[in-house]
């Protein structure tokens, strides 16, 4: 008997269902739907020509057999360039290409964190697949300048020779350049980890770097728990060109979501020189006029279009922030070259990394003097700014004095003196890699180097110093470091305390000073 009451409630709703959907095609009659599709006439290496699509936008994404993807980048009047996002090698001449009538978009959410993914927002971590419920167009229209606000809040990477003389705000766009294998992506890396509890989201984003590189890369943010907050972008120099290509625009568009959100930022470019240099090949590949070095004439504004998408918002508009690094790869030291100088013009500033340096052993190899932020001391906090506000001068003044120094013997006490003192400062803004420091304990370290207190210290000895007062000062010191963490200010008598602790910590470990580190 139960059986028979089942059969006969299924059967019962399997006739409504079939009443409803009798209700819903009646009157319905089936039509024909005009489909624009064209033929393939050239296939290369990253990009196809085809004729046949009279009507078809530029920046639309059109669909080869094999659901293989490519986008509109050329619309003359005989035929239609495209640049292919998915290998090129099973497309061959005459093969019929759809139309899909969208703009190149990705998914964008709270479901990226943690992930690594290609240019188009597909997993590459075997993690299975991405669940989001909103796509972003990779190519945005940057907020208008009455949506932003000023960049005033500080954005610490927890390097000190960074942190103290060249401070990045929230919403800042600061180049980072130098010569290749000098530590660029390091200082990076060292950032996003300096985030783990700053609550920012980082977007590092990998162009035609060699995979073991982008690896290698992922290995350091994992071991280091910093995958959480970050989402990773990789178009390889084994993609092809076009995902390099549209691969930070779609890492700014992941972004701009979380800003839009009233989150906080960053955003990593590694490297645009390569960017530069995929957007040439495409360009002489669908023959476009070249221009100065072979880069067609639009090479400026792939860049400045997509940096000016950085920006604070104001809190109608949602609050957030978006940050750029953007890193460029020099060439034996020439600032002066077409990209780099590009990249200059449109930054907030720059972070020049010197091969002279990194040769000395002096790392991060920052060369202070050709580093700027136009930012500046806006975006630092009034305790940092307080101890850093002359440093810089100082130590650029030291560097001058240091290279005449070594044409005269004698030397007066004055000039010895400030000599000594640019020694300790130097030792006290070296830092390993992977270790950032925390704001507080930064400026422990450079209130008792500018104080005076590590004068007597042997310069071999500085590091071991700068440790013990770190660790001395935020033990004795909780309330100042509270206060600094808060944005508060810092009296003279809080100076004081915080030198009175470097002292007692180093007492003990004075010796003689070398006077040639």
């Amino acid at each position: 008997m139960e059986n028979t009451g089942d059969t006969g409630t299924l059967k019962k709703c399997l006739d409504d269902t079939i009443e409803k959907l009798d209700k819903v095609v009646s009157g319905k009659k089936p039509g024909l739907m005009p489909e624009e599709v064209g033929v393939v006439t050239f296939v290369g290496r990253g990009i196809a020509r085809l004729t046949g699509l009279d009507t078809i936008r530029a920046e639309e994404v059109v669909r080869f057999p094999g659901d293989l993807y490519g986008l509109v980048f050329n619309v003359d009047v005989d035929e239609v360039g495209i640049i292919m996002l998915d290998p090129s090698e099973e497309i061959s001449a005459g093969d019929i290409v759809h139309r899909t009538g969208r703009v190149l978009d990705v998914p964008v959410g709270d479901g990226m964190l943690g992930r690594v993914v290609d240019a188009l927002g597909r997993p590459l971590d075997n993690l299975g697949e991405i669940h989001t419920a909103t796509r972003f167009p990779v190519e945005r229209e940057a907020p208008p300048i009455m949506h932003r606000d000023p960049v005033t809040v500080p954005l610490q990477t927890g390097i000190k020779a960074i942190d103290a003389l060249i401070p990045i705000g929230r919403g800042q766009r600061e180049l980072i350049l130098g010569d290749r294998q000098i530590g660029k992506t390091t200082i990076t890396l060292d950032t996003i980890i300096n985030q783990h509890d700053k609550d920012v989201i980082c977007i590092y984003c990998a162009i035609g770097k060699q995979s073991s590189d982008v690896a290698k890369s992922i290995a350091v943010l994992k071991e280091h728990n910093a995958l959480a907050y970050c989402v990773v972008v990789v178009a390889s120099g084994e993609e092809p060109p076009g995902l390099q290509f549209v691969a930070p625009y779609a890492a700014t568009a992941m972004g701009e979501y979380f800003m839009e959100r009233g989150h906080d930022v960053l955003v990593i470019y590694d490297d645009l020189t390569r960017h530069a240099r995929a957007y040439r090949e495409l360009s002489l590949l669908l023959r476009r006029p070249p221009g100065r070095e072979a880069f067609p004439g639009d090479i400026f504004y792939i860049h400045s279009r997509m940096l000016e998408r950085s920006t604070h918002l104001r809190k109608e508009f949602g609050g957030g922030s978006l940050t750029a690094l953007p890193i460029i790869e020099t060439e034996a030291q020439d600032m002066s070259s077409y990209i780099p100088t590009n990249l200059i013009s449109i930054t907030d500033g720059q972070i020049y990394l010197s091969p002279n340096l990194f040769q000395k052993g002096i790392l991060p190899p920052v060369d202070v003097g050709k580093s700027v932020s136009r930012v500046g001391g806006k975006a630092q906090l009034p305790a940092f700014r307080a101890v850093a506000g002359d440093l810089r001068i100082a130590y650029a003044q030291f560097e001058e004095l240091e290279s005449f120094s070594r044409f005269g013997t004698r030397l007066d006490e004055d000039t010895r003196r400030r000599l000594e003192r640019g020694w300790r400062v130097r030792e006290i803004l070296k830092q390993p890699q992977y270790r950032p420091i925390p704001v507080a304990e930064q400026i422990a370290a450079l209130t008792a180097v500018t104080g005076g207190i590590l004068d007597e210290i042997a310069v071999e000895d500085i590091a071991r110093a700068e440790a013990v007062v770190r660790s001395e000062v935020i033990r004795r010191q909780e309330s100042i470091c509270s206060r600094i963490y808060e944005g508060g200010k810092l009296s003279l008598d809080d100076f004081n305390a915080m030198l009175n602790a470097a002292k007692d910590a180093v007492d003990g470990m004075t010796g003689k000073v070398d006077a040639n580190p």
